[in-house]
């Protein structure tokens, strides 16, 4: 069933993706600095995750999703950074995100999605892949906050 995502993708569309990335940065903040003042919390927010926000908002990757035997491989290309993840389906593995976040991750096929759940600190985001009218459509959510990214094969 990983078949029909097992293509080259270049995104072509991102709702929401710049609220989903701020939620995740408030997250890493209240860790990091759970008895700093609003002021300094917001001041950490524009200026750590800004710049990392700012990329990712205009940077317009490309997806490559194929199989070497049992695994999946996952390669994101961009002008601000590369990521690759092999892993099997089903099976737990570390991970360390685009945002240099150390995570413990699973991929796995709900019905004919192919879903993503990254774990950390007691945390969880969940990434759902699915096909739409040929395009690959990735919902991200990640407490309470939905973003939506379309792919179209390159």
């Amino acid at each position: 069933m990983v078949d029909a995502f097992c293509a080259t993708w270049k995104l072509v569309d991102s709702q929401n993706f710049d609220d989903y990335m701020k939620q995740l940065g408030e997250s890493l903040i209240r860790r990091y600095f759970p008895n700093e003042c609003a002021f300094l919390r917001c001041f950490l927010l524009t200026g750590v995750g800004f710049a990392t926000r700012q990329a990712g908002n205009v940077t317009k990757p490309t997806v490559v999703i194929s199989q070497q035997g049992d695994k999946l491989v996952v390669k994101t290309l961009s002008t601000f950074k590369n990521t690759e993840i092999v892993a099997k389906l089903g099976e737990e593995f570390d991970e360390t995100t685009a945002d240099e976040r150390n995570v413990k991750s699973t991929f796995s096929m709900e019905g004919a999605n192919l879903v993503h759940v990254q774990k950390w600190d007691g945390k969880e985001t969940k990434f759902v892949r699915e096909i739409k009218d040929g395009k690959l459509v990735m919902t991200l959510t990640f407490e309470g906050v939905v973003a939506v990214r379309t792919y179209e094969k390159a």
